[in-house]
């Protein structure tokens, strides 16, 4: 590390942190020259490929601003589209990986985003999973329905009656007596 201030060809660490965050450190560093101290800080880069094959360094604000697109009009707040990106960002991370397709990206943005808004989900989905059909539209709404009778299912001990209430019973056809006016 060349010092700022002599241009020497070397410096000494006085002292390393980590970041709020833990996604970079910084160091305090000494010049042996001319004894003046200066801060760097380092992170581990992250490239993205993008199907054009050029590289660019990821960016959370490019997950941000894809995501917000599939938001629009769903009671999601720039905290939550904060919240997601970072999330994605610690995945991609703790693969290992240096560099990612970008469709690799838009892929592990489902998850987070599913448990989110499932509406802006079935957007994304529609984009990164080449739906073509009403038919892929379907396939996802009931996978998206299955997983929620399934949860409803663990909520209530496996009793898939339990849970209904009385307008669900009227709903479905159930007789039973009507409520007078």
């Amino acid at each position: 590390m060349h010092c700022p201030f002599c241009r020497h060809g070397d410096s000494r660490v006085v002292d390393s942190r980590t970041s709020d965050d833990g996604s970079s450190i910084r160091r305090r560093r000494q010049c042996p020259q001319c004894n003046r101290r200066f801060t760097t800080v380092e992170t581990a880069s992250l490239s993205v490929v993008k199907r054009s094959g050029a590289t660019e360094p990821f960016s959370r604000e490019k997950v941000i601003n894809g995501v917000r697109k599939a938001c629009q009009g769903r009671p999601v707040s720039e905290d939550d589209l904060a919240l997601l990106a970072q999330r994605v960002e610690e995945t991609i991370r703790s693969s290992g990986s240096a560099e990612l397709d970008a469709y690799e990206i838009g892929l592990t943005i489902l998850g987070p985003l599913r448990e989110l808004d499932e509406v802006a989900y079935l957007r994304f989905a529609s984009v990164y999973q080449a739906f073509s059909s009403l038919e892929d539209f379907e396939a996802a709404i009931t996978v998206l329905r299955a997983d929620h009778e399934a949860a409803r299912a663990a909520a209530t001990g496996g009793d898939p009656d339990a849970g209904t209430s009385g307008a669900d019973e009227a709903s479905s056809g159930a007789t039973g007596p009507s409520p007078t006016a």
